[in-house]
C-alpha cells in the first residue's frame, strides 16, 4: 500500500510538472495535459478539459492505473507479482491451462475476431515468429555492425506452430491454455489499441467528457476540443510523415471526434543489416517484413480495431487492403508508398481539417 502511495503521489508530481492551460470555454473549463513514460514502453499524453488542476489529476491518475493494469496483463517479456499475464500463458505452453483476469480473454477473443476478420493478417498465435525476429533486432541494435537476419528455413519451421485454433479459450473458467507447446503470443499488433480503447471508455463512464488519450501515437478522442472562443469543435490529430527527414513533420491534420487513429509504419521500429532496414511488422505470408508501403494509417471508432486493421492493411497489397477498409462502415485509410505517393479510402478527404 505504501508502494502505491508514493506511486501516486510521485506522478501527480509529475502532472504539476507539466500541466499547461491554453484555453478556457464557456463553462471556465481550462486544458490540461498530463504525460508518462513508463507503460507499454512509450510516451503516454493525456489532454483534457477540467474545472481546476485536483480534476484533473484526479481523472489523469485514474487513465494511469487502468493502463497499468492492461501494461502488465499484456505484457509478453516480464513477470508481475500476483499477475497472470500472457508471458505466463507463454510459460505454460503445452503444459497447463492459466488462470487469468478477464481482460486478457476479452483481448484474445477480440483478436481471434481480427485474425477472422483480415483472414490471418493480423495473428496473435504468430509469436514463435516474431520473437526470433526480435532477438536478431536486439542483438542488431546493440551491436549494429554484427547485426543479421533470421535464417528463412528457422522462420519456416517456427511458422508451424502459429495455428490461433490451438490457443484454447474457456470463458467460464476464465482459463487459456495453448495445445502446442512451440506456440507463443505475441499481442503487439492489437494490445496497446486495446488498452487504449478500454480505458477511454472506462475514463467516459467516470465523467471524463472532453479529452484525449495517446500511447505511442495510438490515439483516442473523446468528446470536444475546446477553440479560443470556448465553442466545441473536434480535435485535430496529425498523421506522421514516415519520412522523418522531411520538414512536412504530418501528413494531413484530421478533424476527429469520438474516434481513434493509429498508424503502423517502417520508421517505428527497425535495424539495419548490411545497408538494409528492416522493420518490425512481418508479413504471415512471407515471414519478412512487409514492403508494400512505408505507412498505413487507420481511423475508426475503437482503437483497438484501428490497431489490429493497420497492421493488416500494411501486411496486404493496395487491393486487397482496400476492398476489405471499403466494406467496414466507419472506417477510412491512407495508405503511402514508399515514394511517397498516397492511396485514400472514399471517405477520408472528408476527415481533412480545411
Amino acid at each position: 500500500m505504501n508502494n502505491l502511495k508514493r506511486k501516486i503521489t510521485a506522478f501527480l508530481l509529475g502532472i504539476m510538472a507539466l500541466l499547461t492551460m491554453s484555453a478556457c470555454s464557456i463553462n471556465s473549463e481550462k486544458r490540461y495535459e498530463a504525460r508518462f513514460l513508463e507503460l507499454f514502453d512509450t510516451a503516454s499524453i493525456i489532454v483534457g478539459y477540467a474545472g481546476n488542476e485536483e480534476e484533473f489529476g484526479r481523472y489523469s491518475q485514474m487513465a494511469y492505473d487502468e493502463l497499468e493494469i492492461y501494461n502488465n496483463l499484456f505484457d509478453i517479456y516480464s513477470d508481475y507479482e500476483g499477475v497472470n499475464n500472457i508471458k505466463t500463458i507463454n510459460d505454460n505452453a503445452g503444459i497447463a491451462p492459466v488462470e487469468v483476469d478477464k481482460k486478457i480473454i476479452e483481448l484474445l477473443l477480440f483478436s481471434k475476431d481480427m485474425y477472422d476478420l483480415t483472414e490471418g493478417k493480423v495473428n496473435v498465435a504468430f509469436g514463435s515468429v516474431l520473437s526470433l525476429w526480435h532477438d536478431h533486432r536486439s542483438d542488431g541494435l546493440d551491436n549494429p555492425e554484427r547485426a543479421t537476419i533470421p535464417d528463412f528455413e528457422e522462420l519456416k519451421e517456427r511458422n508451424q506452430y502459429v495455428d490461433i485454433d490451438d490457443m484454447i479459450i474457456d470463458t467460464e473458467a476464465s482459463t487459456v491454455y495453448l495445445k502446442d507447446p512451440n506456440m507463443r503470443l505475441d499481442v503487439g499488433a492489437i494490445a496497446k489499441g486495446y488498452a487504449v480503447e478500454q480505458v477511454a471508455l472506462f475514463m467516459e463512464e467516470a465523467g471524463f467528457v472532453d479529452g484525449m488519450i495517446s500511447v505511442g501515437g495510438n490515439v483516442r478522442t473523446l468528446g470536444s476540443k475546446h477553440d479560443e472562443n470556448g465553442n466545441k469543435v473536434p480535435w485535430s490529430v496529425g498523421i506522421q510523415n514516415p519520412d522523418l527527414s522531411s520538414e512536412e513533420k504530418n501528413l494531413y491534420i484530421l478533424n476527429l471526434s469520438e474516434s481513434s487513429l493509429v498508424t503502423s509504419g517502417v520508421y517505428e521500429r527497425y535495424y539495419v543489416v548490411d545497408g538494409k532496414p528492416y522493420h518490425h511488422i512481418i508479413d504471415p505470408v512471407t515471414l519478412m517484413p512487409a514492403e508494400y508501403f512505408a505507412s498505413v494509417s487507420i481511423i475508426c471508432r475503437d482503437s483497438g480495431e484501428a490497431d489490429a486493421l493497420s497492421t493488416a492493411a500494411f501486411n496486404m497489397g493496395y487491393e486487397e487492403g482496400s476492398k476489405l477498409i471499403e466494406e467496414l462502415d466507419g472506417v477510412e485509410a491512407l495508405w503511402v508508398y514508399a515514394d511517397g505517393t498516397m492511396e485514400y479510402s472514399s471517405g477520408f478527404q472528408e476527415l481533412v481539417k480545411k
